[in-house]
């Protein structure tokens, strides 16, 4: 089976191919082919799978090109997780938003509308390469505004692209662990778009253990999401927000923290994997340990400014192990295999929100199997979720809308309708600031 990685050259490629090195099943991956534009990168990624590889037994062959239709051809699955614009494009969406006094975060607000602006027309233009090149292949989307992005590629893929993410399973996984239960055998009530949900129930052997944690303070500030967001205001809430519903709740504060820190995130992760590419370039050097104190690093720094500014110290150990790679392992394994399990996913709502069109992606549990992702009929969101939700949504399709006619007055509008931007004239204000620093943004006229 041939699994084909876009953005092959990217950081986080080694959890992926470590994933598929602990599947010894029948029908696994066999060939990963990467793809990147940076030949660069790919060399050095390379070297960090090999390193991973040379102890195993049959592990899956790796090949590396920059041309995509030859990495398509003959996909089964496409793994994207591409960068458009790279890190240092991360790094001016943030700056420019805060210099106009808003969040620049890469998936929420002012910077996830200029990533989806900059991203979509190429997640089109693969999607339509993969329905003429690999039209039997099942797309696993990662790259970010992963909602979005998702949503974008299925008006050409239809339910044949599936979009996931860490933060649920994590969210999920750390729930579980601070009621004492098993996270393999807990349903988790969850539903929303991506980074925009909210677990609202976990039940193990069927009963409901969430009240309970909502009512132990102790309990409830034990773990992540209990020190970011605090106490009462979870109680108050009656449900566990995913960590990205910290730019909303505490926006001003994040803000705030965003504009005081030494640099940006994408700044940092520039920096850093700027040296980790440097280093792992070098002759003699053992790019797999180089690669882990880098990946060590990362995920100890993650959200670091939104936990500060809540008093929450630093990051368990628990949590610095990443996610997102067995999630699309078990993706491809339920597909491939019809090894039914249930996943949080990104899919088409079809008929679960009632408040959403059917071809809007949402963020919700599935029963997945040979014959793809099936979302799980949920109960009706509270009023307060439902109007977060549907306004963002409305702000995912004016970004779709202007990649999709050019039209620079409605990407202003897609930066105007979002909650976290509270003027029109800031809206034109950044139009203004992305178009001039983002090459990619130029087709908007």
């Amino acid at each position: 089976m041939k699994l084909t990685i876009l953005g092959g050259g990217g950081f986080r490629v080694p959890l992926v191919y470590g994933a598929l090195l602990g599947d010894r099943g029948e029908g696994r991956v066999s060939e990963v082919v990467l793809h990147d534009l940076d030949a660069g990168r790919l060399s050095a990624v390379t070297r960090v799978l090999a390193e991973q590889a040379a102890r195993v037994e049959d592990a899956p062959r790796v090949s590396a090109t920059t041309d995509l239709d030859e990495a398509l051809r003959g996909a089964d699955f496409v793994f994207s997780a591409i960068r458009v614009g790279g890190l240092e494009g991360r790094a001016d969406d943030e700056r420019v938003a805060l210099a106009e006094g808003v969040l620049g975060q890469e998936t929420v607000g002012a910077g996830g509308i200029a990533y989806g602006l900059r991203t979509v027309p190429v997640a089109v233009d693969i999607a339509r390469r993969v329905a003429r090149l690999a039209p039997d292949a099942w797309v696993i989307n990662f790259t970010n505004p992963a909602g979005l992005v998702t949503e974008a590629m299925s008006r050409h893929l239809g339910d044949r692209v599936i979009g996931i993410c860490d933060s649920p399973v994590g969210l999920g996984r750390r729930i579980a662990r601070v009621l004492g239960a098993d996270p393999n055998e807990a349903w988790i009530d969850y539903v929303g778009l991506n980074h925009l949900g909210w677990v609202r129930g976990l039940k193990i052997a069927g009963r409901d253990e969430l009240p309970r944690l909502l009512a132990d303070p102790d309990l409830l500030g034990s773990f992540e999401e209990g020190k970011l967001f605090g106490v009462d205001w979870l109680q108050s809430l009656g449900a566990i927000p995913n960590e990205y519903l910290h730019y909303y709740y505490f926006n001003r504060e994040a803000v705030r923290a965003y504009q005081q820190a030494e640099k940006t995130r994408g700044a940092f992760l520039a920096d850093q994997q700027g040296r980790f590419y440097d280093e792992v370039g070098a002759p003699g050097v053992k790019a797999l340990d180089v690669w882990d104190r880098t990946r060590a690093e990362r995920e100890a720094t993650y959200m670091s400014e939104n936990r500060e500014t809540a008093g929450a110290g630093e990051r368990d150990a628990d949590d610095l192990s990443g996610g997102y790679e067995k999630v699309a392992l078990a993706l491809m394994r339920a597909i491939a295999r019809d090894e039914r399990t249930t996943l949080i996913l990104n899919v088409r709502n079809q008929n679960t929100l009632s408040v959403l069109d059917h071809d809007a992606v949402i963020e919700v549990p599935c029963l997945v199997d040979a014959n793809g992702a099936h979302p799980v009929s949920v109960a009706p969101l509270p009023d307060h979720a439902t109007g977060l939700v549907c306004s963002v949504k409305a702000v995912e399709r004016e970004v779709l809308a202007a990649a999709e006619s050019a039209s620079r007055a409605t990407a202003v509008k897609a930066f105007a309708l979002h909650p976290l931007v509270d003027s029109v004239n800031v809206a034109r204000k950044l139009v203004e600031g992305y178009t001039s620093v983002h090459p990619g943004l130029a087709y908007l006229k």
